[in-house]
């Protein structure tokens, strides 16, 4: 078998990682890489292989930077199946459609704004809605925890990874050459006892792993700590009559949020201030986060017994419309506003930060890992300015990070989970990660005992 690391490989995002066995070629995930603006253009568009010769995807989870990059694959002339858990499928089904109206949005007010400066206004769209459809038609959906054969020689299994509702871990049983061994990828892996989902497995009986390691270098509080921190910065930025604006990725965080919000709200903790969901597809995901309460940890399954909808309250607010999200910065302060992107690249977070971060009573509210050259990054990292549509806006709005609200396992989890795949792992190839922080969870594995860790670099391929 050869395995070729086409993304998130000295980096996080971008997930790609082709598979050779028995001359099949397997991709696990198809991610959009997120950074500069024109480096991203770049390895979005152009494949480091042939889509037209792939025989099929198995994809971990559906969040953008592991599925975004689908629509483009099958307008290069990808054909094949693309398996995934029927709670990713859902949610694809409204992410990647998303994503295609997003960046013909973004293009167009971009081109707009350029043509007014009197600079070319020639951007275009990654690709279109009908690419995004097409791709959706490929989905065939398989359950956690029931094997299937992939192609011939190589049978596959989805397993809870707890990082995002359907999100999986991808276990195969391969024989090839005569030989029998297996293998796994750990997609994302998520924490012990964060809300509303299930806690990741603990895989054992693997010979070779390809893991991430995006929190490499860093421990996350207990997520209790975490519920009261942002309890406290809510309380602080309500005195002062600012709004707390939330940069969230629309499946996972923002749900994680409005649940942690509803159980403050609930329990009187915090007034019950207005909170604005103002993100078509985090509605939409939330949708479907309800008709997949079966993966539902047992709090959030009680939460569900006692009120009746994990996700709504009566101060609570989901926009659909244009106008509806215009209408938000119309709203005096304190109130919550969540909306996607999560890393500020696209979306209707912009406009909300471009009305709000020059007012020193807001709080910009990171809660999620930020990619390098990202507006993310650069609120995350406080530049004094920072540009959105083009234009410069002074950063006069506090800025609060709290990483204990991270749907990625820790340092520490990591470690932990890796630690488990002993005495038989043979090799662990480390991706999803920073250079730094995949090289510090390579020392610490090593020191572990595990024999021989990796940390690939991009299009590097390896023979096992």
């Amino acid at each position: 078998m050869e395995i070729a690391f086409h993304g998130a490989a000295q980096t996080v995002t971008g997930s790609q990682h082709l598979l050779t066995i028995n001359g099949r070629r397997i991709l696990l995930d198809c991610g959009l890489y997120q950074g500069a603006r024109a480096e991203a253009l770049r390895r979005n568009r152009d494949f480091a292989f042939d889509p037209r010769r792939l025989d099929a995807v198995l994809l971990s989870h559906a969040h953008i930077d592991h599925s975004g990059n689908l629509p483009n694959l099958v307008q290069d002339g990808f054909r094949g199946p693309i398996y995934a858990t029927p709670a990713t499928r859902d949610l694809c089904e409204y992410m990647l459609r998303d994503s295609a109206r997003i960046q013909e949005s973004d293009v167009a007010f971009y081109n707009k704004k350029a043509a007014q400066r009197g600079e070319p206004a020639n951007a275009e769209a990654l690709y279109t809605e009908a690419d995004a459809a097409a791709a959706l038609a490929l989905f065939q959906t398989r359950p956690l925890d029931r094997p299937f054969e992939v192609a011939p020689g190589v049978t596959a299994v989805f397993r809870e990874a707890g990082h995002i509702l359907g999100s999986a871990m991808v276990v195969l049983d391969i024989e090839e050459a005569g030989r029998r061994f297996r293998f796994a990828f750990s997609g994302d892996i998520g924490r012990m006892g964060l809300p509303i989902l299930r806690d990741p497995v603990f895989l054992s009986d693997v010979d070779h792993v390809i893991m991430e390691s995006t929190y490499g270098t860093k421990t996350h509080r207990p997520p209790a700590e975490a519920a009261a921190e942002l309890r406290t910065l809510v309380q602080a930025t309500v005195a002062r009559g600012g709004k707390i604006i939330v940069p969230a990725f629309a499946v996972g965080r923002s749900q994680e949020i409005v649940y942690e919000l509803h159980k403050m709200i609930r329990e009187r903790l915090i007034p019950p201030i207005p909170v604005f969901v103002d993100s078509p597809l985090a509605v939409n995901a939330s949708q479907v986060f309800k008709e997949h309460a079966e993966l539902f940890d047992e709090e959030t399954q009680a939460l569900l017994r006692h009120n009746g909808d994990a996700f709504g309250f009566s101060s609570l607010t989901y926009t659909r419309s244009v106008e509806e999200s215009k209408a938000i910065n119309d709203q005096h302060g304190p109130l919550v506003i969540i909306s996607a992107s999560g890393m500020c690249e696209t979306g209707r977070i912009l406009h909300h930060l471009r009305n709000n971060i020059g007012d020193p009573r807001n709080t910009v509210l990171i809660v999620s890992w930020q990619a390098p050259h990202t507006l993310g990054r650069r609120l995350a990292d406080r530049e004094p300015e920072v540009k959105i549509f083009g234009e410069w806006y002074k950063l006069r709005a506090q800025v609060a990070t709290i990483n204990g609200l991270s749907g990625h396992a820790g340092r520490d989890l990591l470690i932990r989970w890796a630690a488990a795949l002993k005495p038989r792992v043979k090799n662990v190839f480390l991706v999803h990660g920073e250079p730094e922080s995949s090289a510090a969870l390579a020392e610490a594995l090593r020191a572990e005992g595990l024999p021989q860790v990796h940390t690939p670099a991009l299009h590097a391929a390896v023979e096992i």
